[in-house]
C-alpha cells in the first residue's frame, strides 16, 4: 500500500443486548457478606427514599439487570466504554442505601486508580443520587488522627479515593474492613494476582471472608486482562479466573450486541501508513545517532573518572544516561531532528528532578552528566538544521520535510490538517512517553497552519515531580470538555475512564503495547461517527499486523468470557504479615520497606545527618540474607533477616523483622506508626497516582509539617482599617560589596520577642560570597497584592507565561495560608513603605484586564520600543521583569544599550552578530534589528542560602554578574519597575524568613521549657 493510504477495520463493542451472561466456569464459594440476603426491589429502596433522586428512572434494562445480579453476589461488570458501568455502580449504591445512609455506621468506598477518575466519579455519584460524598486524592487536606477519620466516616456516606490511601488506612487501622458495606473497584483489571497494585494488596491482605464480615464487592472494567501476554491463548483463561478469585467475584457481561448499539457507537478504526525511516549511512538520522552514542560514551568516561569509588552513584548515573540516550534517539526517530531538538530544549529548561521525570528514570541524582548530554545533543541537532540551511523556527514552511520532521510526524500533521476545519472537533493523540508528549505538544502548538487546533499535553501526576499538578490536570480536562482546548497529547494516563463525551478523533501516534491499552484508548472516542486512527510504519511487518492481532485478541477475550474453557488460575502468593492483636493494625513485608524508611526519616536529624537504613546482602546456603544497619540514634543497630530466594525478598523479610522489633521496643505504637505520629497527613504524598511510571515505581518524597510561630499567626481582617502593624527593617550587608540590594521591611501584627529583634543571618551565595541580614525594631490591599506578586515570581512563575495574571483573586485573610506577615520595600531614611514602587509594579499591564494592551498613542514620542507583546516606552522597559520568548526564561532589565543593536557582534565575536546567532541557534529572523538591545540579568533560581558554601569553595569570592543583551522584540514585558536590586533582595527573603521562623519556634520552646523547670531559662534560642 503506498504511503499515505489508509485502511478501515471493523470494530465491535465488547458486549451487547439485554441478556445477562454469567461468565464463569469456576465455583465461587458463598461467603458471609455485609449485604447477604438483601433483595432488589421495594424493601431495598426504603432507605433510599431519603433522597429525591432516583437513578432507576434513567437506567437501561441491562443496567437494572446487572445491578440486580450485583445485589445477589459479588460481580465484575465487563462492558465497553460508554455502556454505563458507572451508572450500574450508582444504582447499587442507591439500592444499598439502608446500609450506607446515616445514621448507619457502614460506608461505601469507591476506588479509582487515578486522581482524575476520583474527581470525575465523585461528581457523578453526588449529582446522580445526592449522597454525602468525600474525595481523597492525596493532595487535599489530610486527616491527622484516628479520631479525624472516625468523624469523616460518621459524616460521609461514600468515600471516593485512590486505592493507595485505603490500603494505608487499612494497614494502620484508620479504616476497618468490617465498616465497609460496599467496596467498588473502578478499572478493576488492575487487581492482578502477580502484581503489587494496591487493588491486589487490599484483597490479598484484608479481605478475609472466613474470619470477618466483608463488604459486597463490585468491579468494573472494559478489559478484564491487563499487561503484555495476558491475552495470549495460554494465559487468557488463567488471567480471567485469577481476577475472579482475587476479587471473590464472577465476571458478567451482556450476551448480544444489538441492544447496546442503540446506546453506544463504536468508532471507525483507520490505519494510516507512513514510509520507513531512511536507513542509508549518509542520512542525518544515522549521523545524529552516531554522534549521540559518542556523547554518551564521553559522559560515561567522565562519570567514571569522577565517581570511581562511589559505585552506587556511578550505577545511577550510568542508568540515567542510558535512559536519556534512549529518549533522545526515540525522539529523533519518531519526531525528526526538529522534534529531538525541542525535546532537548525541554530537558535543559528543567532541573534534575524534571529531567528524570521526562525520561521516566528511577531515582534521582545531582550529577550534571544529564544536563551536559542534553546540551551537547541539542548542539548536534541544531547543527543539522544550520547545515541544511533550515531554521528550527516552526513557522518556516521548509521545515516540513525530512529529516527535520519524521515521516511519522508529517503523517500526523496531515491528518490534523484534514480535520482542522471541521466544527466542534476534539482529538486526543496518544503517545507512550512523557518527553514525546511535551515535545509533540510544543510542535503542534507552534505550527501556524494548525492554529485552529488549541493544544496541550496531558501527563501523569506523580508525587514529588513537577510536570503537572493535580489542579493543572483538572484545569486542562475542564478546558478540553468546554472546547477551550480541542487537542490533547496524552500519555497512558488519559486512556482509562475519562468521560469526555464530545471527543470524536483518537490517534495512536505510538501504538498501544497491550490489548487493554488498545481497548481503553479506543473508548475515548465517544461521539457518533468517531475515528480511531493508528500510525503504522509501512516497512515494519510487526506494526502492520499489530492492529489485527489486537482485534483477534479482543474477540478471543469476549469468547472466553462467554464460553469459559478452563478453570486454571495463577498461583496467588501471599506475603508474610505482622499484626498487632490489640489494635488490629498489620503490615505486609512489602509495605515494611517504605514504613522503615519513614520511621528513620522521623529520627532526629539536621543538614549534616540524614538518617536512613542501609542494606547489605550476603549469600548463604539457604539463599540471600539481608543485613540492615539503622542510624545510630535508632533503638536497634542491626537486623539480620532469614535466607530468601532473591535480594528483593530478603530485603522485605529483614524490613518486616525490623518493624516487629521496633514495635516491641515501643519505637512504633500499636498502630505501627512512629510514636507521637498518629497522622496520615504525610502519607498520600508517598503514593503516585495518575502516574506514567511503571507499576511499583513511585516517589518516596515526603512532606513534614512545619510549626508556625504564634506571632506570625496573628491575622488581620477587612474590618480592621486602619491596620496597625509592627515594622522591622532588614539591612543587607554584602561581602564583598559588589551588589546593590533594595531595602525591605517585615510587617507583623504582634511584636517579635526581644531575642528575635536583632537576628543576624549569614546567607551564602555563589563563589563564597555572602550577605549578612539584620532585623532592626522600628493601602493594605496593595501591600498584599505586591507580596502575592513577588511570591508568584520567586516560587511559581508559571502563571507569568500567560498574558494576564490575576492578583487578589482569593481573599487574603481567608486564604489557606497559616502565616500572616508582609515583606515590603521601604525607604529607611523616611521610615516609610516605598508605595511608589509598589504602585508602579502593580500598574503593569499583565495585572490589568485580560487581553489589555499598551496604547501606542499614549507613549512618549521619544523612543518607544517594539516588544514581543506590543510597544512600550523606554522608561517602562528599564528596571523591569521581561520574559525572553526564545530562551524561555525571565530576565531583569537593567538598562537599554543604545550603542548596540541586532547587527552588533554577539558576545565579542568578530564574525557573528546577534542577527546571525538568532538565525543559526533559534531560526529567528529579527523584524527590527536596528532597535537597541536590552542589558538584562537572568532571574535567579530559588536556592537554600543558609548552607555555607564557603566550606566547599576555595575560589575567589569576587563574582562578576552575568548579563545578556536581548533584542526587545523577543521580550514580553511583564512587571514594570521590578528592578534588579528588588530581584536581588527577593532571592534572599525565603531563606531569611525560614531562619526567622525557626528562631521564633525555638524561642517558644524555650519559654515552654522555662515553665517546666528553672534550668530551661538558661537555654539559648540562638542557632
Amino acid at each position: 500500500m503506498p504511503d499515505g493510504e489508509s485502511t478501515v477495520e471493523g470494530s465491535q463493542p465488547s458486549g451487547g443486548g439485554t441478556k445477562i451472561c454469567a461468565a464463569t466456569s469456576a465455583v465461587v464459594e458463598e461467603c458471609s457478606v455485609a449485604v447477604s440476603g438483601v433483595g432488589f426491589g421495594a424493601e431495598s429502596s426504603v432507605g433510599a427514599q431519603k433522597t429525591d433522586k432516583d437513578p432507576k428512572q434513567i437506567a437501561r434494562k441491562y443496567q437494572l439487570e446487572l445491578c440486580k445480579k450485583a445485589m445477589e453476589e459479588n460481580i465484575i461488570v465487563y462492558l465497553g466504554t460508554g455502556c454505563g458501568k458507572t451508572h450500574i455502580a450508582v444504582l447499587l449504591i442507591y439500592e444499598l442505601a439502608h446500609l450506607i445512609r446515616k445514621p448507619q455506621k457502614s460506608i461505601c468506598i469507591f476506588l479509582a486508580p487515578t486522581v482524575a477518575l476520583v474527581q470525575q466519579q465523585a461528581k457523578v455519584i453526588e449529582e446522580s443520587i445526592g449522597f454525602k460524598v468525600r474525595t481523597f486524592c492525596g493532595g487535599s487536606k489530610r486527616l491527622k488522627s484516628h479520631c479525624d477519620w472516625e468523624k469523616e466516616i460518621d459524616q460521609y456516606e461514600v468515600l471516593v479515593m485512590i486505592p493507595q490511601i485505603l490500603l494505608y488506612c487499612l494497614y494502620h487501622r484508620f479504616i476497618k474492613m468490617e465498616l465497609i458495606a460496599l467496596l467498588i473497584f473502578d478499572e478493576c483489571h488492575h487487581a492482578q494476582v502477580k502484581s503489587n497494585h494496591p487493588y491486589a494488596k487490599i484483597m490479598k491482605d484484608f479481605y478475609k471472608p472466613d474470619i470477618m464480615k466483608v463488604p459486597r464487592i463490585f468491579g468494573m472494567t472494559a478489559s478484564p486482562v491487563v499487561g503484555k501476554g495476558a491475552s495470549a491463548q495460554a494465559n487468557l483463561p488463567k488471567s480471567i479466573n485469577s481476577l475472579e478469585n482475587l476479587l471473590d467475584a464472577k465476571v458478567y457481561s451482556v450476551e448480544d450486541a444489538e441492544d447496546l448499539e442503540s446506546f453506544v457507537s463504536s468508532p471507525v478504526v483507520r490505519v494510516y501508513q507512513y514510509g520507513p525511516v531512511i536507513n542509508d549511512t549518509s542520512s542525518s538520522y544515522v549521523t545524529c545517532s552516531e554522534q549521540l552514542a559518542e556523547i554518551k560514551r564521553e559522559q560515561y568516561i567522565s562519570a567514571l573518572s569522577r565517581k570511581l569509588h562511589d559505585h552506587q552513584s556511578l550505577r545511577n548515573t550510568t542508568k540515567q544516561l542510558n535512559r536519556l540516550h534512549d529518549s533522545m534517539k526515540f525522539c529523533l526517530e519518531n519526531l525528526g531532528v526538529c522534534g529531538a531538538l525541542h525535546a532537548s530544549y525541554i530537558l535543559l529548561s528543567g532541573d534534575e528532578t524534571m529531567r528524570n521525570e521526562l525520561i521516566e528514570a528511577e531515582g534521582n541524582t545531582i550529577d550534571d552528566s544529564l544536563c551536559r548530554f542534553a546540551s551537547q545533543a541539542s548542539e548536534v541537532f541544531a547543527a543539522i538544521c544550520r547545515r541544511d540551511g533550515i531554521a528550527s523556527d516552526l513557522s518556516c514552511i521548509e521545515v516540513l520535510k525530512e529529516p527535520f520532521f519524521s515521516k511519522k510526524l508529517l503523517r500526523l500533521i496531515g491528518i490534523l490538517s484534514t480535520f482542522r476545519l471541521q466544527q466542534h472537533m476534539k482529538c486526543i493523540v496518544f503517545v507512550n512517553r512523557i518527553v514525546t508528549a511535551r515535545a509533540l505538544s510544543y510542535i503542534l502548538q507552534n505550527l501556524k497552519f494548525l492554529a485552529s487546533w488549541r493544544c496541550h499535553f496531558l501527563v501523569g501526576v506523580n508525587a514529588g515531580l513537577k510536570s503537572m499538578s493535580r489542579n493543572a490536570m483538572k484545569s486542562i480536562l475542564e478546558k478540553f470538555r468546554s472546547g477551550e482546548l480541542n487537542l490533547l497529547v496524552a500519555t497512558k494516563v488519559g486512556e482509562e475512564g475519562l468521560d469526555i463525551q464530545t471527543c470524536c478523533l483518537v490517534i495512536r501516534f505510538d501504538l498501544p503495547e497491550t490489548v487493554a491499552s488498545f481497548i481503553q484508548s479506543r473508548g475515548r472516542a465517544r461521539m457518533p461517527q468517531s475515528e480511531y486512527a493508528f500510525l503504522v510504519d509501512s516497512g515494519n511487518q510487526r506494526e502492520l499486523d499489530l492492529i489485527k492481532n489486537f482485534s483477534k485478541e479482543e474477540d478471543r477475550m469476549n469468547r472466553e468470557i462467554m464460553d469459559r474453557t478452563s478453570s486454571d488460575a495463577f498461583t496467588c502468593s501471599e506475603e508474610r504479615i505482622y499484626k498487632v492483636d490489640s489494635s488490629g493494625a498489620c503490615i505486609s513485608a512489602g509495605y515494611g520497606v517504605s514504613l522503615l524508611h519513614r520511621y528513620c526519616s522521623k529520627l532526629p536529624h539536621d543538614e549534616f545527618f540524614n538518617p536512613k537504613p542501609k542494606f547489605y546482602y550476603f549469600d548463604d546456603l539457604g539463599g540471600t540474607i539481608c543485613h540492615i544497619i539503622l542510624p545510630a540514634n535508632a533503638p536497634i543497630h542491626q537486623i539480620v533477616g532469614t535466607p530468601q530466594s532473591s535480594m528483593e525478598a530478603a530485603k522485605k523479610d529483614a524490613c518486616l523483622k525490623a518493624i516487629e522489633d521496633l514495635h516491641k521496643l515501643g519505637a512504633l505504637n500499636d498502630y505501627l506508626l512512629p510514636q507521637e505520629d498518629n497522622a496520615t497527613e504525610d502519607e498520600p504524598m508517598l503514593f503516585s497516582s495518575d502516574s506514567d511510571s511503571y507499576e511499583g515505581e513511585g516517589s518516596r518524597g515526603e512532606l513534614h509539617e512545619m510549626l508556625v510561630p504564634a506571632v506570625l499567626r496573628q491575622s488581620w481582617t477587612k474590618s480592621q482599617y486602619p491596620v496597625r502593624l509592627n515594622f522591622y527593617f532588614m539591612q543587607f550587608i554584602p561581602d564583598p560589596a559588589d551588589r546593590i540590594y533594595r531595602e525591605f521591611g517585615l510587617f507583623v501584627k504582634s511584636l517579635l520577642p526581644g531575642e528575635a529583634e536583632h537576628l543576624k543571618v549569614d546567607l551564602h551565595l555563589a563563589r563564597g560570597r555572602s550577605v549578612m541580614t539584620k532585623l532592626v525594631p522600628s493601602g493594605i490591599m496593595q501591600a498584599q497584592q505586591f507580596q502575592e506578586m513577588f511570591l508568584k515570581v520567586i516560587l511559581d512563575r508559571s502563571e507569568f507565561n500567560s498574558e494576564f495574571v490575576p492578583l487578589g483573586k482569593d481573599d487574603y485573610c481567608e486564604s489557606s495560608s497559616s502565616t500572616f506577615y508582609l515583606l515590603l520595600p521601604v525607604i529607611f531614611h523616611k521610615n516609610s513603605v516605598d508605595w511608589k514602587i509598589i504602585r508602579r509594579c502593580l500598574s503593569s499591564p499583565v495585572f490589568g484586564t485580560p487581553g489589555g494592551s499598551v496604547d501606542r498613542k499614549s507613549l512618549p514620542s521619544h523612543g518607544p520600543l517594539q516588544l514581543h507583546n506590543g510597544w512600550s516606552s523606554e522608561s517602562d522597559v528599564e528596571n523591569s521583569l521581561v520574559y525572553a520568548t526564545h530562551k524561555k526564561w525571565f530576565y531583569l532589565v537593567t538598562n537599554i544599550v543604545f550603542e548596540k543593536n541586532g547587527y552588533s557582534p554577539y558576545k565579542d565575536s568578530d564574525s557573528s552578530s546577534h542577527v546571525d546567532h538568532l538565525i543559526s541557534s533559534y531560526g529567528i529572523h529579527l523584524k527590527h534589528p536596528k532597535q537597541p538591545l536590552l542589558r538584562a540579568k537572568p532571574l535567579f533560581r530559588l536556592r537554600n542560602l543558609l548552607h555555607n558554601r564557603k566550606l566547599e569553595d576555595s575560589e575567589s569570592h569576587e563574582l562578576e554578574e552575568y548579563f545578556d543583551d536581548l533584542p526587545p522584540e523577543l521580550c514580553q514585558l511583564k512587571i514594570i519597575g521590578f528592578s534588579k536590586d528588588i530581584g536581588s533582595s527577593l532571592s534572599l527573603l525565603p531563606s531569611i524568613m525560614h531562619r526567622l521562623e525557626n528562631l521564633l519556634v525555638a524561642i517558644e520552646l524555650k519559654h515552654l521549657l522555662s515553665a517546666s523547670f528553672p534550668e530551661g531559662a538558661e537555654v539559648s534560642a540562638e542557632m
